[in-house]
């Protein structure tokens, strides 16, 4: 046990060196968009109606008339002090705005996660213990279903039957009051619209990943030995089978972090995709820029987590890796 922590501390350091070098990938093709921006970058963040002298004051003060290579030093300087920038219309700290909002899209994207593997999770062991069950076969329906119907669909359906016919739930918006219920009911349609998609990705490749492991030497001596199938299932072939499930779900922050954007606008919800949305109608490109880091960013640590999982969920990934 003792000598596989240093093994383990090893492949977190070559994994976690990986992750900054795409984090740096990302901080420079970032700043190389910002250099296909048509026209002067300081009269197109202004807008038409902007004198010369105030595109001259901004330039100025935002570097912008700076050689390529000073700005690039200047840009990779302040994002690794935490500087992302000024907001064009506010005048606010764009790294402020970012703070405001991000525990909202963190947030639903956690509990989308979460609702998703709750029932993902139970659906798939369930449709591999019993295949081709009534339940198996309409569990691989439903899952299609919802799999083939983007999220913002599944939104404004949620949105109309049990918020405006049912009145069940909060129209839109969030909860400022400290009132915990309340949260959690205004949150409730949001995370349901972007986990229903997962929960059937979840089930069936949990379902078939179970089931190639159920079919295992081991397994079948456990069961020769008369272990009962829910002990083999849950205690020794979920752990392996979920690896595949584990990689599709940090795979799948991408996606919700995108899927999200639709159901914040939806339901009014303060977040990432809000601000994204506002700043792009406003050609506000510094917080654009900055929520296309703070994502990236997200999508990669999460990445980096998951990778190391692998190495607790399966040794053997591990030991491969070291091999390499």
């Amino acid at each position: 046990m003792a000598g596989a922590v240093p093994v383990l501390l090893r492949h977190a350091g070559q994994r976690l060196a990986s992750t900054l070098l795409v984090l740096a990938g990302a901080v420079a093709l970032l700043f190389v968009l910002t250099l296909f921006i048509s026209g002067n970058p300081a009269q197109v963040l202004l807008g038409p109606r902007a004198t010369p002298e105030a595109v001259q004051a901004f330039a100025q003060a935002m570097g912008l008339d700076r050689p390529v290579h000073e700005r690039f030093a200047l840009f990779v300087w302040n994002v690794l002090h935490g500087d992302l920038g000024t907001d064009v219309v506010s005048g606010r700290p764009v790294a402020a705005l970012v703070a405001e909002v991000l525990p909202y899209t963190v947030t639903l994207t956690l509990s989308a996660i979460g609702i998703a593997v709750l029932f993902g999770v139970p659906l798939g062991c369930y449709a591999a213990t019993h295949p081709g069950s009534a339940l198996d076969r309409a569990a691989a329906a439903v899952s299609i279903g919802f799999i083939a119907i983007p999220n913002f669909v599944v939104a404004i359906g949620l949105l109309m039957v049990f918020s405006i016919w049912l009145d069940w739930f909060p129209v839109l918006g969030v909860s400022r009051s400290g009132d915990i219920g309340d949260q959690l009911a205004r949150l409730a349609l949001p995370a349901v619209s972007l986990a229903l998609g997962w929960i059937g990705y979840i089930a069936r490749l949990l379902r078939a990943s179970l089931l190639e492991v159920l079919g295992e030497p081991h397994i079948r001596t456990l069961r020769a030995y008369g272990v009962p199938d829910r002990v083999i299932v849950y205690k020794y072939a979920l752990k392996p089978a979920a690896i595949p499930t584990v990689a599709i779900l940090g795979l799948g922050v991408g996606r919700l972090l995108g899927g999200a954007i639709f159901a914040e606008i939806v339901f009014a919800r303060p977040g990432i995709g809000t601000l994204v949305y506002d700043a792009i109608s406003s050609r506000n490109y510094p917080v654009v820029q900055a929520c296309v880091l703070v994502v990236v960013a997200l999508f990669t640590l999460t990445n980096l987590a998951v990778d190391l999982s692998y190495a607790w969920l399966d040794p053997r990934i591990r030991r491969a890796g070291d091999a390499r």
